[in-house]
């Protein structure tokens, strides 16, 4: 078994619970990635809107994934610019 292989297989038990608590939280993970961007937009003064918005989604994104929400194997769709 290699490095990596050891390493994954130790790391197998984390991401589980990482899915578990994406799954449990969310919407707030969700409404604290929102809160995050207006914050850094507010601070940033709108210089950097459309790089803070699609950072979010990619976010809410991996949120998504960890959380198994699109269990259909459907990936999660973009949004509309």
């Amino acid at each position: 078994m290699g490095f990596l292989d050891n390493l994954k297989a130790k790391l197998a038990p984390a991401k589980e619970k990482v899915g578990d608590l994406a799954q449990q939280h969310g919407g707030k993970i969700d409404q604290g990635l929102d809160k995050a961007a207006r914050t850094v937009d507010q601070r940033t003064k709108g210089k950097y809107s459309d790089k803070i918005v699609s950072g979010t989604q990619k976010a809410k994104d991996a949120v998504d994934r960890l959380g198994h929400k699109n269990e259909g194997g459907t990936p999660p769709t973009p949004p509309a610019s």
